[in-house]
């Protein structure tokens, strides 16, 4: 899985607040994203496309374990975050909830705009409007295809039907 987009970078310690702000939990999700990180950028929200990149420093996704954080940067339909460090909890929901997040020890060197090509499983980015190259955490197989699934649940799922079509299949 490769994934291209624009860069929206982000400095350091971006915590769940910001992505998720707790004044518009009770509204959709839709709702919420309509508000992610506009206390960093208020233009955000509205100006980012689908297949963008959020581009964190260190420990981005820190603070309370709201899933709804990871939950509003898929809901923007953005193809991927890139972060130094993350935050565990945002890191895992991020994954379970198939948004694909990947760990770059050179974010700093990524600028706002920049088109980027993620390649997860190859442990690479390459900066299209640099031609720098960064490598990067590669992601492994299983959790790709838990991304590429949509998530933790809908990949369960599918196993669950292709063992039940299986075991079906050698019933006698």
């Amino acid at each position: 899985m490769s994934a291209t987009g624009r860069a929206w970078v982000f400095g350091d310690n971006v915590d769940t607040d910001a992505l998720a702000p707790g004044l518009y939990m009770k509204g959709s999700l839709a709702a919420l994203a309509s508000h992610c990180l506009e206390a960093v950028d208020p233009n955000f929200a509205r100006s980012v496309k689908p297949g963008d990149i959020v581009v964190g420093g260190l420990n981005f996704g820190i603070g309370s374990s709201r899933e709804q954080a990871a939950q509003v940067l898929k809901e923007l339909a953005l193809h991927a975050v890139v972060a130094h460090s993350y935050g565990g909890i945002f890191y895992r929901n991020a994954l379970n909830c198939g948004l694909l997040a990947v760990t770059c020890a050179e974010t700093g060197r990524i600028s706002p705009g920049d088109e980027l090509r993620v390649d997860a499983a190859a442990g690479m980015i390459v900066n299209e409007s640099t031609g720098e190259t960064f490598a990067c955490d590669p992601v492994p197989e299983h959790l790709m295809e838990m991304i590429e699934a949509g998530g933790l649940v809908p990949h369960l799922a599918k196993r669950l039907a292709r063992d039940n079509n299986e075991q079906e299949r050698k019933a006698p």
